[in-house]
């Protein structure tokens, strides 16, 4: 595991995790030090904490409590995972989120509120905006307890076989996100019907095939209006929506604003995002 802290201040902190570990690794558990929301960016591992399993892939985001003990395995994943991990203080996390059963949520499906401001953070971590780091961070937790109030999580049955399967169908996915993909093609990759697969891989990753083809496609576009100069038609195209108005209503829904008002805000336009913050306040 190489860890990169890239910001520390008194209220908050965000690290850098890559982990190269695979199926053949041991695991051994682990213990959370502080309070955090971690988003994963790339590749697959499971998170085991509190008696329950969640199987990670990117856009996913877990949630760690001060003195909790995990595990995370990589037995039907590919080695190589990255994570950005937001630590926070407990008066921050008490004044963000005042309800306190939403620290308890132990993950959320990969979102596109928070995808689009985890690749945001990422960006302003390798010098591709102008954003503060630290407002970014604030940006996104503020978020993710706005989501996970909403959510209430059920306990989930499935077979580590139903596991290995939705995981190799997403990363199948993540590979080919910016062609043309229909359930069908998806679902022979693992071996099932339409009408099974779209069952398991709900059940297991809390989203839709189809769901999280899109959120990729939209993940992919936040990645490259952070960071580049492309014409908004062109990352459309790029990341896979054939239509542009699609693209930019689905953007706007995510982002809460339009491609290029996202792509302002890399640029330094906070007011974009103060904006945002009192939206959620």
């Amino acid at each position: 595991m190489v860890t990169t802290k890239a910001l520390h201040q008194g209220s908050i902190s965000v690290i850098d995790y890559r982990c190269d570990a695979g199926p053949s690794d041991l695991v051994f558990a682990e213990l959370h030090c502080n309070n955090s929301v971690s988003y994963v960016r790339k590749g697959s591992f499971g998170y085991r904490c509190g008696g329950r399993l969640f199987d990670m892939v990117a856009g996913s985001v877990l949630v760690g409590r001060s003195g909790d003990e995990y595990v995370c395995t990589h037995e039907h994943h590919q080695r190589g995972d990255e994570c950005l991990s937001f630590h926070l203080s407990p008066e921050l996390m008490d004044e963000i989120g005042s309800r306190r059963g939403i620290w308890r949520t132990i993950g959320l499906p990969p979102l596109p509120e928070l995808m689009v401001l985890g690749e945001l953070a990422q960006a302003a971590i390798e010098g591709g905006n102008d954003l503060g780091l630290d407002e970014v961070a604030l940006l996104f937790t503020a978020r993710f307890v706005a989501l996970a109030g909403e959510r209430e999580p059920g306990a989930i049955q499935v077979t580590a076989l139903d596991r290995r399967r939705a995981v190799e169908a997403a990363l199948w996915l993540e590979a080919r996100s910016h062609e043309a993909i229909d359930l069908d093609q998806a679902a022979q990759q693992v071996g099932l019907s339409s009408f099974h697969f779209l069952r398991l891989f709900s059940r297991v990753l809390g989203v839709t095939p189809h769901q999280y083809l899109v959120r990729t496609r939209l993940r992919h576009a936040a990645q490259l209006l952070a960071t580049g100069a492309r014409p908004v038609t062109e990352v459309a195209l790029d990341v896979g929506f054939s239509d542009l108005s699609n693209f930019v209503r689905s953007f706007h829904r995510a982002a809460g604003v339009s491609p290029r008002r996202f792509r302002q805000a890399a640029r330094g336009d906070r007011k974009i995002f103060q904006e945002r913050l009192a939206l959620h306040a």
